[in-house]
């Protein structure tokens, strides 16, 4: 009896690994969508890049076409998100869709976004939208990552709406030059702040960073 409870642990544990590492692979495919529309988007829109949606506030506004979550989808042949909430099929969490991470957990708020734009790239309260061209070395700056839901932008930050790690403590991120990578919330600053890692910068060389450290 003592063998074949230790043989049932160990399966259970394998089944549960095997289970998050399914969900962090569909997690970094539903990113890498994202990461090319990001470039589709660019490429018809004059080298502009969409806007980051609502800062600091949880997102309640769904209405601007120019919103990533507006925007993008349709290179994908996804509805818009307002076209989702709408017609009554908003996404929710475990849900089969390209704007939710499997392992992601709605924790309230009007709206359920578990990926959201770096906070500090594209923001509305620049005159106009940000080119492609103009980030320095988008290669290693982030664009889209794990959120925590009820937010349209994020950013390492001690606030609701820093940037999460759901997957066994590791966090998902699209870069803007369309790579997804996972790494430890503590390396990347979930809950925490902006290490400023070369690696991973939230920073993009542009009128948006002198006002990242309100963040």
């Amino acid at each position: 009896i003592a063998i074949i409870s230790v043989l049932a642990a160990m399966l259970l544990s394998a089944f549960v690994k095997s289970k998050e590492l399914s969900r962090t692979a569909q997690c970094i495919g539903n990113l890498r969508q994202w990461g090319l529309a990001f470039r589709m988007y660019a490429d018809d829109n004059d080298d502009f890049l969409p806007r980051r949606g609502q800062g600091v506030q949880a997102l309640f506004q769904i209405d601007r076409p120019a919103d990533w979550f507006n925007a993008l989808p349709p290179y994908f042949g996804c509805s818009s998100f307002q076209q989702l909430v709408l017609s009554s099929n908003k996404p929710a969490a475990h849900g089969q869709s390209v704007f939710v991470c499997p392992t992601a957990k709605d924790a309230g708020g009007t709206y359920f976004l578990p990926y959201a734009m770096n906070m500090n790239l594209s923001p509305w309260n620049l005159p106009v939208a940000t080119k492609f061209s103009e980030v320095l070395q988008p290669s290693f700056v982030v664009a889209l990552g794990d959120a925590p839901g009820p937010y349209s932008a994020t950013f390492p930050s001690t606030r609701a709406y820093s940037v999460v790690a759901p997957h066994s403590s590791r966090v998902n991120l699209l870069f803007l030059g369309g790579q997804v990578q996972s790494f430890a919330g503590s390396y990347v600053g979930c809950g925490i702040g902006d290490p400023r890692r070369d690696d991973v910068r939230w920073l993009t060389g542009t009128a948006s960073d002198t006002q990242a450290s309100a963040y």
